[in-house]
């Protein structure tokens, strides 16, 4: 009997077989790992826990602690949700809409309102799919096949949205007489899906997995109401345009209709600002806070709310926090051993606590700068000091973290969080991740702007992932107000520039498996490369150029 060879993960095993299959050599190292097993990784392309080796290879698995991992797992978890709706509640729709919590908000939309008895019901038959580990079959249609098929189960807005995919293969999920598409990879069986919760929130649901990833601990629903409104106001802006998926929007564009969209979206953009404008005044509020992850337009939205309150009467005083940094020799490392500036302790709090003190009441500081080229401080010789109806608006990650201010009296501070919701999903049941586009967004401009490839954008992702999930959303609901800084056409304006960066990156990268993946998600959209109804002062300019305010 010929026998296989396999290291997998660094560790070495020995298959007395000429085959096995990746699930069936998951549940050998499975002990090894904190988080559920969902994929492999082999020869730097990624595989479902079906594939079978032949041969002696080098394995790495992805578990639920990894992006990709957590993907799969909560695509298996919206598979179940659908499936449970459909049996239990005759015609009910469910769309699954956005990342909340530590889980996916969700709303079923059915002949009556949802019920704390139905999202019991809904959970029991979920567990009921796991406990009988149900074959989830993954059948490689071509397109055409595909997109005929749920036609002709009239699934007109599944069809219409594969029509947009380059590949001539599709993969098509059917699970227990159950069939869907769904965008990317997923488990073999039910069974593999044994850590889910649902909560009640809002007119909706949140399906909830496992703790930060960890298998066998899972995650409870977190009060985010400031979030929700967001979330809410987002939906209300898509309704408004009429834009509820990408086919709508591409539909827009092909029609060459989307002038009057974008200039819409970008008065709703104006309308809120000037309306977190008028708050602010009626609060007499002399310390503005701007938060917000990487890649969110703080810098854009600063300077448009700056504008808003000259209109009423205010001249607000910019300070940028990144003047505060400490110098570069004090910077606390990451785990990596690079410099950790999303860490709160790369910032002088002492410093900027005095500062900021000191402006408030009355008095005159010295204007300093951080040379990020020496990494140090720099002090300009100029003098700082408010004048009347003056406020000071300062924008960077750590500006809701209560440590930054816990001297500075609390009724002088408004706090913005800026949050990049896409209100655009692929279809009902296909998310588009607020993070993709947050990635997407700042590697056009650090290519157009600062010369930076996209495999090194892509390198320091994770470690700007770390510090946000560290130091930034955590208190978020700590803000005043959010603002949504996305724009609903923006991943079509994107796609060409974003393309052309994702395509350099070469198979043996790193980064290859993430650049096929994003090149993957933007299939889905028409270009749109006309830019001139975008104004010169939207957010979005900040990222693709021709921005007059950055």
């Amino acid at each position: 009997m010929e026998k296989i060879n396999l290291l997998v993960d660094g560790r070495a095993i020995e298959v007395n077989s000429d085959r096995i299959r990746l699930n069936d050599l998951a549940s050998l190292v499975e002990d090894y790992y904190e988080g559920h097993i969902c994929m492999a990784k082999i020869n730097n392309k990624l595989y479902n826990l079906n594939h079978i080796l032949y041969k002696d290879s080098e394995v790495e698995f992805i578990d639920t602690l990894k992006e990709d991992g957590k993907r799969l797992y909560f695509r298996g978890l919206s598979l179940l949700l659908v499936m449970a709706c459909k049996d239990l509640f005759e015609e009910a729709k469910v769309y699954i809409n956005h990342s909340m919590s530590g889980g996916l908000y969700c709303v079923v939309k059915k002949k009556d309102s949802l019920s704390d008895k139905d999202i019991e019901s809904i959970k029991a038959k979920m567990l009921e799919y796991v406990e009988k580990d149900l074959t989830i079959k993954c059948n490689y249609l071509p397109s055409d096949e595909a997109i005929e098929k749920f036609c002709s189960i009239n699934w007109d807005e599944k069809a219409e949205l594969l029509k947009y995919r380059k590949d001539d293969i599709i993969k098509v999920y059917e699970c227990n007489g159950y069939i869907d598409y769904f965008y990317g990879l997923m488990f073999p069986s039910t069974g593999h899906i044994k850590d889910l919760d649902l909560a009640k929130m809002a007119d909706g649901l949140v399906i909830l997995g496992p703790e930060n990833g960890v298998k066998g601990k899972i995650s409870k629903l977190r009060n985010m109401d400031k979030l929700s409104e967001v979330y809410r106001e987002s939906e209300e802006w898509s309704r408004t345009l009429g834009i509820d998926n990408v086919v709508d929007l591409n539909r827009i564009i092909e029609s060459n209709a989307y002038g009057d969209m974008v200039r819409t979206v970008e008065a709703l953009h104006e309308k809120k600002i000037a309306e977190i404008a008028d708050i602010i005044h009626e609060k007499k509020a002399k310390l503005i806070l701007i938060a917000a992850p990487s890649s969110s337009g703080k810098t854009s939205f600063a300077h448009r709310l700056s504008i808003q309150l000259r209109v009423i009467g205010q001249n607000p005083l910019p300070i940028s926090m990144d003047d505060y940094f400490v110098d570069r020799v004090n910077t606390p490392l990451d785990q990596d051993g690079n410099y950790d500036y999303e860490s709160i302790d790369a910032i002088d709090i002492s410093k900027f606590e005095a500062d900021i003190s000191h402006l408030l009441a009355g008095h005159e500081i010295d204007e300093i700068k951080f040379d990020f080229i020496d990494g140090k401080r720099i002090y300009t010789g100029k003098k700082i000091r408010l004048e009347p109806n003056q406020p000071i608006i300062i924008e960077g990650i750590h500006g809701l973290n209560p440590v930054l201010t816990e001297s500075i009296d609390n009724s002088s501070i408004f706090k913005i969080y800026l949050s990049v919701i896409t209100q655009l999903n692929l279809d009902d049941h296909n998310r588009i991740p607020t993070t993709d586009l947050r990635l997407l967004r700042r590697m056009v401009r650090d290519s157009m702007f600062r010369g930076i490839s996209a495999v090194e954008t892509m390198e320091k992702w994770s470690s700007v992932r770390r510090g946000e999930e560290k130091y930034i959303f955590p208190y978020a609901e700590e803000a005043d107000i959010m603002f949504n800084s996305a724009s609903v056409y923006e991943l079509a304006v994107l796609k060409t520039q974003a393309m052309d960066l994702l395509k350099q990156v070469s198979e043996d990268s790193d980064y290859y498996m993430e650049a096929q993946r994003l090149k993957s998600l933007l299939q889905y959209f028409v270009n749109l490369d006309d830019t001139e109804d975008i104004g010169p002062t939207a957010i979005i300019r900040e990222f693709i150029g021709g921005s007059r305010i950055v």
